[in-house]
């Protein structure tokens, strides 16, 4: 099968007939093999029946339904599972994702060798000020701690190859962070395509102002699992001891002052009154959680089953 293109929705049940129609023009035109996997998110409009409909019309439609909502990330992992095609397809069920670009976006999977192609939405209909400004801070942001250069990181208009959808886990609120996810796993090849923007036609966002927030917590949550998450000692450890170090180079200076006074007799602070000392000992006390937490982090990571697991490109 040449392509699954993968549709996570949630209250989009006007959308999906003129979705699918579209989608299955796009394939006609272009002889390619292919599957949509609708998956409902937990919707509480007539999606599902939609997509019930569509799948009754030939085996070219699959349908995975939540009982509840659990989120766009969810329902990407399921369909990456189910996903058969060669090249995967990820687009948002609102028509804001234009299928014509599926044919290019194959074709830059295939031909040129990417892993993973990005889309951008260079020209945006969304409101400047709540949505495209942040949007840029965000993006920004995350070139910056991820070091991959792409305009539109968020971007529900995807393609993968079919190995990278099965050799990544989406979870959380993750979904805004798969090429990092990817880059991560070992694969480095990924692209980006200038692609359509179009006006929502039904409904309303889903999304509000709170994805920015979780979004940044995400990345710092990727950023330090991906940086320290096989050795959680190399960072607990070194701020743990560098705090103790400091913390115990203070208790010292201060007490070598209070010796000092006492031995010259000159007027002093009591030590145990002295804002000094107790910052020290502050220090030290949690320099010393700081290592004890990298400690027990240490040995949950040596006992995990997963300790070891490692993605194999070949093996001959």
């Amino acid at each position: 099968m040449d392509i699954s293109v993968i549709v996570p929705l949630y209250n989009e049940a006007e959308s999906l007939p003129k979705l699918y129609e579209w989608i299955a023009r796009v394939m006609k035109e272009n002889k390619f093999s292919y599957e949509v996997i609708f998956v409902n998110d937990g919707s509480n409009d007539n999606s599902w029946e939609v997509i019930k409909s569509l799948t009754a019309e030939g085996g070219l439609v699959h349908g995975i339904c939540f009982r509840r909502n659990y989120g766009k990330s969810a329902a990407l992992h399921c369909g990456f599972q189910a996903a058969q095609g060669d090249v995967v397809i990820t687009m948002d069920a609102d028509l804001q994702d234009s299928p014509d670009e599926i044919p290019e976006l194959y074709r830059m999977i295939t031909e040129e060798g990417f892993d993973l192609v990005s889309g951008w939405k260079q020209k945006r209909y969304d409101n400047a000020l709540t949505k495209n400004l942040p949007s840029k801070l965000f993006n920004a942001t995350a070139r910056r701690v991820t070091g991959i250069r792409l305009h539109d990181m968020n971007c529900g208009l995807k393609a993968y190859r079919n190995e990278v959808v099965k050799n990544i886990e989406v979870f959380s609120e993750m979904h805004r962070y798969i090429p990092y996810l990817a880059k991560n796993a070992g694969f480095t090849k990924i692209g980006e395509k200038v692609v359509q923007h179009r006006k929502r036609e039904f409904g309303s966002s889903k999304f509000g102002l709170n994805r920015f927030v979780n979004g940044y917590l995400d990345l710092l949550t990727l950023w330090f699992l991906n940086k320290f998450g096989k050795q959680p000692m190399h960072f607990f450890g070194l701020v743990g001891s560098l705090m103790f170090f400091i913390g115990l180079v203070a208790v010292i200076v201060v007490g070598s002052m209070k010796l000092y006074a006492l031995s010259n007799h000159v007027p002093a602070m009591l030590v145990g009154v002295n804002p000094y000392f107790h910052i020290a000992i502050l220090m030290m006390i949690l320099g010393c959680m700081l290592f004890l937490a990298g400690f027990l982090a240490e040995i949950v990571i040596r006992n995990s089953p997963s300790r070891n697991d490692y993605l194999i490109k070949e093996q001959i």
